[in-house]
């Protein structure tokens, strides 16, 4: 078996997915692998940037809505790999589900592991719903590795 190339990891912001980002940094670390960190979001809608906007101001709001959280999530995901050892690190943000966004950036990374957190796993919405874990093992098409991090 040969070492995997490219790593996927999905990261929400959240503590636990962090954990999950620093599991995938070492195994990208150790097989001198891509690392690629990818975050899902939803754009904002008028009504609520024009709130943001009201409420903080124009050059603050722009950080709490859109894309820029899930870009803030990606840059501070980097530099927790960086500091695992990962060297070739490439972050992408992508409007849409959490699982659909794993799935698409796995096809079109041609990863071979996809990491993700255990968070959702064992609660009982999980278990009614599906959560993220479960769904992207089923869907993703290539070995994932889902981190105990709660």
């Amino acid at each position: 078996m040969t070492a995997y190339q490219t790593v996927v990891v999905g990261t929400d912001g959240s503590d636990s997915s962090y954990l999950a980002v620093d599991r995938a940094a070492r195994i990208a670390a150790d097989a001198d692998a891509t690392l690629v960190i990818a975050c899902a979001y939803h754009p904002a809608r008028q009504e609520d940037v024009s709130r943001a906007q009201d409420v903080l101001g124009p050059d603050v709001a722009y950080q709490v809505v859109g894309s820029s959280p899930a870009e803030e999530t990606v840059r501070t995901a980097a530099e927790r790999a960086k500091k695992q050892g990962a060297t070739k690190i490439d972050t992408v943000v992508v409007d849409g589900e959490p699982v659909a966004t794993l799935t698409k950036v796995v096809k079109e990374r041609a990863a071979d592991l996809l990491v993700v957190g255990n968070r959702g796993l064992n609660s009982l919405a999980g278990r009614l719903l599906g959560s993220v874990p479960s769904e992207a093992a089923r869907k993703s098409g290539v070995d994932v590795l889902i981190v105990h991090t709660t």
